[in-house]
C-alpha cells in the first residue's frame, strides 16, 4: 500500500497522491492510503464508506464547516502521464489539477489543524468523474447525510485560485420535429421534419439568454442545440427530426421551473426530459461563507458550470468552489498544476480555519 506522508510539503504531498493511478471505480489503493494516514491522528473520527472517507473533528464550535474533494481522476494516457514531474514549477501529472492538489491541501489541513477555530468535516470521495448514480459525495448524501451536517462547504475543485460560488443548473431535453414520410423523389407527398427542424433552431437563434443575479454574483444562463438526428435512409423524406437542447439557468430556479421555461420557449412541440440537476446558490449571506470570503481577500465569481456544490446546496449546506489549479487544464495529456497555486491554497486556507 502507498505511504501518504502528511508532514511533507504540500506539494510533494500532491505528487505522492498523483503517483497512486486512481482512476474512476479503481481508488482502492488510494482511499486505503488516505485512510492509513488519517486514522493515526486522534483529533479525528474517521469513517469508510466504500471509496470515500470522511475525518471530523468534535470540539463543539459553534460552526461546522465541509472541506471535500473528489479522489478519483478520469483515465490516465498513452503513453502515461503517471508518475508525476515537477518541472520548472509545474507539477506535471493526471490529477494534478484535477483534483489532487486540492486533495493534497484537505490532507495538510486535517494534519496540522488540531484545533481549528470551527470543527471540520474533511470529505475525500470516490466516482466523481463517471455517471452521476456512483458519485460517493452523493452516495453520503442519500444513505449518511448526518456526515455531511454543516454550516458551509467548500469544494476544492480547481478554480485558478480564485472563489467561485455555487453553480448553475443543468437539463437536457429533446425537441422532437413532426413530419410525414415519403419517396424522396416525391416530396410533395410528405413533410419534411428535418426542414421542420429548422424552426426549432430559429427559435434558439432568436433566444436572449438572462444574465441572473443571485446573491451579489452574476450568472449567465445558456440554451444550445447540443444533437440533433433524423433521416432513415437516403431515399426517404424523414418523419421526425430530434433536437437535443442544453439549458444551463441559474441557481435561483428549480430545475422543474427550468424546464417550465423550455417547454415555453418549445411551445407546440413535443418535448422530453432526459436529464436535470438543480443548481447551487452560493450563500453568501451567511456568516460563515462572509467570513470564508473575508479570510481569503479574494473576489468571487459565480461558477458557470455545475459541480458537486449543488448535492451540498440540496442538503442545505451552502457551498463555494475554491482549490488549485487551473480549470482549462483539466483532463488534458499534459494536465499540469501551478505549485505556487497549491501552496496559496493551503495558506489562505489555513487563515481562515486556524
Amino acid at each position: 500500500m502507498a505511504h501518504l506522508d502528511l508532514h511533507q510539503d504540500v506539494v510533494a504531498l500532491t505528487a505522492a497522491l498523483c503517483d497512486v493511478p486512481s482512476v474512476s471505480k479503481d481508488e482502492g489503493e488510494l482511499a486505503d492510503a488516505i485512510e492509513a494516514a488519517l486514522t493515526p491522528l486522534t483529533h479525528l473520527q474517521v469513517v469508510r464508506d466504500g471509496n470515500t472517507i470522511v475525518a471530523r473533528t468534535d470540539l463543539g464550535r459553534a460552526e461546522r464547516v465541509i472541506l471535500a474533494g473528489h479522489i478519483d481522476t478520469v483515465p490516465i494516457t498513452d503513453p502515461p502521464n503517471v508518475p508525476s514531474q515537477r518541472i520548472g514549477g509545474r507539477l506535471l501529472g493526471r490529477g494534478s489539477t484535477d483534483m489532487k492538489g486540492g486533495v493534497a491541501v484537505q490532507m495538510a489541513l486535517a494534519a496540522s489543524l488540531l484545533e481549528p477555530s470551527r470543527d471540520i468535516t474533511y470529505v475525500f470521495y470516490d466516482c466523481e468523474e463517471i455517471e452521476d448514480q456512483f458519485n460517493g459525495l452523493g452516495r453520503l448524501a442519500r444513505t449518511q447525510p448526518g456526515l455531511l451536517a454543516a454550516d458551509f462547504a467548500v469544494l476544492l475543485e480547481p478554480t485558478d485560485g480564485g472563489i467561485e460560488g455555487g453553480c448553475k443548473g443543468t437539463l437536457r431535453v429533446d425537441v422532437t420535429a413532426k413530419g410525414i414520410s415519403a419517396h424522396s423523389a416525391r416530396p410533395w407527398n410528405g413533410h419534411n421534419a428535418i426542414h421542420e427542424a429548422g424552426a426549432i433552431l430559429g427559435r434558439l437563434s432568436a433566444y436572449q439568454p438572462a444574465t441572473v443575479n443571485v446573491d451579489g454574483l452574476d450568472y449567465h444562463e445558456a440554451l444550445n442545440a447540443v444533437g440533433i438526428a433524423g433521416g432513415i435512409a437516403g431515399n426517404v423524406i424523414p418523419d421526425k427530426c430530434v433536437v437535443t437542447v442544453n439549458y444551463r439557468f441559474a441557481p435561483n430556479k428549480s430545475a422543474a421551473e427550468a424546464f417550465e421555461h423550455v417547454q415555453q420557449v418549445f411551445s407546440g412541440y413535443v418535448i422530453e426530459l432526459t436529464d436535470a440537476a438543480d443548481g447551487a446558490r452560493p450563500g453568501l449571506d451567511k456568516p460563515a461563507a462572509q467570513a470564508f470570503v473575508a479570510a481569503l481577500g479574494l473576489p468571487v465569481i459565480a461558477k458557470e458550470g455545475w459541480t458537486d456544490v449543488a448535492r451540498l446546496s440540496a442538503l442545505g449546506v451552502p457551498a463555494v468552489n475554491f482549490g488549485p489549479g487551473d480549470p482549462n487544464l483539466a483532463h488534458t495529456d499534459d494536465e499540469w498544476c501551478d505549485e505556487t497555486q497549491i501552496t496559496d491554497a493551503l495558506d489562505a486556507l489555513t487563515r481562515w480555519l486556524r
